[in-house]
């Protein structure tokens, strides 16, 4: 039965994954351009003021992949494959609450394990570390920035468990509702000193010599007089990236829990399924 419904939740999550691809192509890839060219305009300014300076100039890296590639079959492979990890992970916390959350049945059970992963998978680390797009972003800060984002989402996750515990520990006493309210208080709390705790990547140690910023976000490129060369990374494609990896994580998690619901009902409830097939209208006057 786990091995099935496993099968059903990978399906799931590569449909997902198909819809947050096309999404994301249509949207999120023109923000991405733009960002790539403000990278390399101020690549190109930095090394002006390099080659002013009497700096060396570093040599160019080949590009493996082009930029076709990268916008069609990259984005649509790793999508498609990390939705399918999603509605592996999503599956088995399906079997998990299977026979623990009441009388709930399998599409309603679906969604709000759908929910679960979106707030806790995405929604809140993205409060504390959200998406950034090309050109935001140092190569020194990469592996601590995994890291901490990694941290985020376990203690999300692992607070989420535990406020569901909590909610069902006090819903003897104080009902299913101030239960839910209280469970998801404790959960909030929490999360915000996590938040609090953790450290904000602009800054990082190796972020220090960039001035004291809370993100990584470029600004504005000064040369040794203190006049601006080139501007800072565009606040209103860092918004569109942003809104726009939101939107991509809801459409994939809403479609897992939409495709698999179904799915699982039949597996699960398949004399209702069958009956409900088998059921004949009555004829008229009857």
């Amino acid at each position: 039965m786990e091995k099935r419904l496993i099968l059903r939740g990978v399906l799931a999550g590569a449909v997902g994954g198909l819809l947050a691809f096309v999404f994301a192509r249509i949207f999120a890839e023109p923000v991405i351009q733009r960002a790539i060219n403000y990278e390399s305009g101020r690549d190109a300014a930095q090394e002006a003021l390099d080659k002013a300076a009497g700096l060396p100039m570093p040599a160019d890296g080949p590009d493996i992949f082009s930029r076709t590639i990268q916008a069609d079959v990259g984005i649509g492979v790793a999508l498609i494959f990390f939705g399918m990890a999603m509605g592996a992970l999503f599956a088995v916390a399906y079997c998990v609450c299977l026979g623990r959350t009441g009388r709930l049945r399998p599409r309603p059970l679906a969604m709000l394990v759908a929910a679960g992963g979106f707030l806790g998978m995405y929604l809140v680390p993205f409060l504390k570390y959200p998406a950034n797009p090309p050109a935001i972003g140092h190569p020194d800060t990469i592996r601590q920035r995994g890291f901490l984002y990694l941290l985020m989402v376990g203690c999300t996750l692992a607070l989420l468990i535990l406020s569901v515990w909590l909610g069902k520990r006090l819903r003897p006493r104080f009902g299913n509702w101030n239960a839910s309210l209280l469970a998801g208080g404790v959960f909030v709390v929490a999360v915000g000193i996590v938040i609090v705790i953790l450290p904000s990547l602009g800054h990082l140690a190796a972020n220090q010599s960039y001035g004291n910023h809370l993100t990584e976000t470029p600004q504005p490129l000064t040369d040794s007089g203190g006049h601006m060369v080139y501007p800072g990374f565009p606040a209103d494609a860092l918004f569109s990236f942003r809104l726009y990896s939101v939107a991509a994580q809801l459409l994939m998690w809403t479609a897992i829990g939409l495709v698999f619901g179904p799915l699982a009902a039949r597996l699960l409830e398949p004399s209702a399924a069958a009956a409900s097939r088998g059921r004949q209208p009555e004829p008229v006057g009857a």
